[in-house]
């Protein structure tokens, strides 16, 4: 977000973004989770550090703008910037990318106060397939989640970290749906039966959100008896593409995702994703943030009743966070995974293998591996610093370009 200097910018004044501080205050918004977003390209790269960038940002911009915003790590803290009529800011991490395959880093997020990691964005990682598969633009390459991706989601679980399958395609919701020992959230997705978009989530899977399993592959249902711990939250996107199918959507077209997310699997799932500042397109009549009371009115209009609107608006996310903090503290004897992936599925440029069990050579020299790319900035630096080393080549060349800046941007509300 602009470049990581948020002293060149004022967000009372700021009239380019869906998003600044008089339109939250006209939207009513009392809670939001800011995505530490950055692009799939910097994977392998310098994706880490533009996350903490991001992080960074967001605390300050949290500190810079005291009366208007409070940070918030918990449930709790929800509701304490709500009675003091603030906005809780929240952080999540949007793409499995970004923590470099390493459950530390994730660990180390938490403490800079991350409190939900999107599995994919749009790009697979060493240990999880991202939704592109299920268009087949993208190759299948873990057949959903890896051993890894589980025992990452498992991981989530204990640090009372929330999951996100915003980007993930449909055999990685159901197999982290199944594992999983908290609810989950979809931080920014609509109904596949209004728009068979692959963003979007299917019935089958809406079913097994409030904790329902299939018996078998028709349309026969068993409702479990854990129904209230895997109880979860799909929160509407407003991208037009994924409302419509189409470039053009409306307010009412939204509106139309609610109601099937409701008939489906109840008021007490669905929640606001917005999306603002994430997309290039938003629905007429849903232009920015300030435009959610009039999709409020929308739903009131068609029979939605004052409880199932407070459910959306807050109560819902309120009630996973709720049930996922209740989930780590009983998990708190439970020791941090601690075993690394396996080091053949993240070998990449100028990747050492430190933290790994190593081999000594004939002569007891004991040998690091490091694998460079001829176009790696760092590479002849790497290659001077191989005297015990095995050096790597990779055949072909490849020249980045990272065309999209990071970006933080959010959604997610309460309404005040």
């Amino acid at each position: 977000m602009f470049n990581n200097q948020l002293n060149s910018v004022n967000l009372n004044k700021l009239n380019s973004t869906h998003t600044n501080i008089p339109k939250i205050k006209e939207g009513h918004l009392a809670a939001q989770f800011w995505a530490a977003y950055v692009a799939c390209d910097t994977q392998y790269k310098d994706a880490l550090r533009q996350t903490l960038e991001q992080i960074d940002v967001i605390h300050r911009m949290v500190q810079k703008y005291p009366e208007d915003f409070m940070f918030a790590a918990s449930s709790q803290d929800i509701m304490e910037a709500f009675a003091k009529n603030k906005t809780a800011s929240l952080i999540g991490v949007e793409g499995g990318h970004s923590i470099d395959s390493s459950m530390a880093t994730l660990r180390t997020m938490y403490q800079l106060g991350v409190r939900y990691l999107t599995l994919t964005h749009s790009c697979n990682t060493p240990w999880a397939d991202n939704w592109l598969v299920d268009t087949g633009s993208d190759p299948v390459e873990h057949n959903g989640l890896s051993d890894f991706g589980k025992r990452l989601v498992l991981e989530m679980n204990r640090m009372g970290m929330l999951v996100d399958l915003a980007h993930v395609p449909e055999q990685v919701m159901n197999q982290v749906l199944n594992i999983s020992k908290a609810p989950v959230i979809f931080s920014h997705s609509s109904a596949f039966s209004i728009c068979k978009h692959k963003r979007n989530v299917p019935d089958n899977v809406l079913l097994k959100v409030i904790g329902w399993r299939c018996l078998d592959t028709q349309t026969r249902f068993d409702r479990l008896q854990i129904t209230k711990e895997k109880k979860g939250i799909v929160m509407v996107n407003f991208y037009n593409d994924y409302v419509t199918c189409s470039k053009e959507a409306t307010l009412s077209d939204v509106a139309d995702h609610f109601d099937h997310i409701k008939n489906v699997a109840g008021a007490s799932i669905v929640g606001f994703g917005g999306d603002y500042d994430g997309v290039p397109r938003v629905p007429t009549g849903l232009e920015d943030v300030s435009k959610y009371p009039d999709l409020v009115a929308e739903l009131l209009r068609r029979g939605w009743t004052d409880d199932e609107i407070k459910d959306a608006l807050g109560r819902n996310l309120i009630r996973v966070f709720q049930d996922v903090e209740t989930v780590r503290d009983t998990l708190s004897d439970t020791p941090p995974d601690d075993v690394p992936i396996p080091l053949e599925q993240v070998q990449n440029p100028c990747r050492t293998d430190y933290g790994y069990k190593t081999e000594k050579d004939a002569a007891g020299v004991t040998s690091h591996i490091v694998i460079c790319a001829p176009d790696a900035i760092p590479f002849y630096n790497c290659v001077l610093s191989l005297p015990y080393h095995i050096l790597f080549l990779y055949s072909r060349l490849r020249i980045a370009v990272l065309l999209s800046k990071p970006a933080v941007y959010g959604w997610t509300l309460l309404y005040r």
